[in-house]
């Protein structure tokens, strides 16, 4: 079996769990201190602020720029997380159409969708490519609307050579087990912004900035310390994982660009391949083929979030013609760094007899 993800997870990880353990220090503490500080420096902001996921990071975000009755521009073609987290924090997704060779959001749809009642842009980094974050900054700054950055799946990504996280107001990490790097489940959210970090603090924290004097309205979304050293562990490989995913996308590219599309990489971008998605009009028999052959393999996604049944209860509707063509022509294949050659090649191989 070659599956679709699988994370990179050593001795290194599970010798510094033992050492909380060992401590008996297991909730919020030293270790989630040193991971957030180690993170910051990573993407290069001043402020990472750790949770319990990938979606608490984008509502946190969300509630930090007090978006509740405003709409928030977003792409349809992502996990449905980046849409319902709008809705936990109060506002109005307003789908945004995505680049037909990007998958990232159009940043002419979003200049014709945005509005006086714009209360974020939230551009998705999908499979590990950033978005045109030239002119999304551009067009944010021109209508004086703060930009979200969901980077759940573009650790290590970059625009310009920027880092993802760093290029908005705020950005928004998971570490999932099938991302880049994980600590089990858990998220992060990266700022330069003082006051909004202080404030996320105070979110996660039960609303209180000391012990038992709560000044607003919070839960408890505090990372463990467990959690916390996986990361600081699976932090220190990610750029080797990074370079490696690189260069298996790179030998796809070669051995795949005659029989399907494969990854468009825009010049300005630094692209991780959280996913190597390709497109082709004969997904099905991949699919069998696959399948035949004990590959994994994923389609981000099947249903686009507006074409999901909830939000068309909620009334969330949208006409995004190259979001609704994407979902019927991709699909990602295995891109991690564990692979090895000869599981790449039967990959190709199974490919190519699919579509022979």
């Amino acid at each position: 079996m070659i599956p679709i993800a699988k994370p990179d997870i050593g001795r290194e990880e599970k010798e510094e769990v033992l050492k909380v353990m060992d401590s008996g220090m297991l909730a919020s503490g030293k270790w989630v201190r040193d991971f957030e500080d180690a993170f910051a420096r990573h993407i290069g902001t001043k402020y990472a602020i750790s949770t319990t996921s990938g979606t608490q990071a984008l509502i946190l975000a969300l509630e930090a720029l007090s978006v509740r009755g405003k709409d928030v521009l977003v792409p349809s073609f992502s996990f449905i997380a980046s849409a319902t987290s709008i809705i936990r924090a109060g506002g109005r997704p307003v789908f945004v159409d995505v680049k037909e060779d990007t998958f990232n959001m159009d940043p002419e749809d979003l200049r014709k969708k945005i509005g006086e009642n714009t209360g974020a842009i939230m551009p998705v980094h999908l499979y590990g490519q950033t978005a045109n974050m030239g002119e999304i900054m551009e067009i944010a700054e021109e209508k004086g609307v703060p930009v979200i950055e969901d980077a759940c799946q573009a650790h290590g990504a970059k625009w310009k050579g920027k880092k993802a996280g760093s290029i908005g107001n705020i950005g928004a990490f998971s570490f999932y087990p099938t991302k880049n790097m994980t600590t089990g489940e858990g998220g992060m959210v990266t700022t330069d912004d003082e006051d909004l970090a202080e404030k996320i603090r105070n979110l996660i924290n039960h609303g209180q900035k000391e012990r038992y004097r709560h000044t607003e309205l919070g839960w408890n979304f505090r990372m463990t310390n467990i959690a916390a050293a996986i990361g600081l562990k699976q932090l220190e490989k990610l750029d080797k994982n990074n370079e490696i995913r690189r260069r298996n996308a790179l030998l796809y590219n070669e051995n795949l660009s005659d029989v399907v599309e494969v990854p468009f990489v825009d010049e300005r971008a630094f692209h991780v391949y959280h996913q190597y998605t390709i497109k082709t009009d004969y997904r099905k028999r991949i699919i069998d083929e696959f399948s035949k052959n004990g590959i994994g393999y994923g389609i981000y996604y099947p249903i686009a979030i507006h074409q999901q049944e909830i939000m068309k209860k909620m009334g969330y509707t949208a006409k995004l013609p190259v979001t609704e063509r994407l979902t019927e022509r991709v699909i990602s294949i295995p891109v991690h760094p564990l692979l090895s050659e000869e599981d790449m090649e039967n990959v190709v191989e199974s490919i190519k007899r699919a579509l022979s």
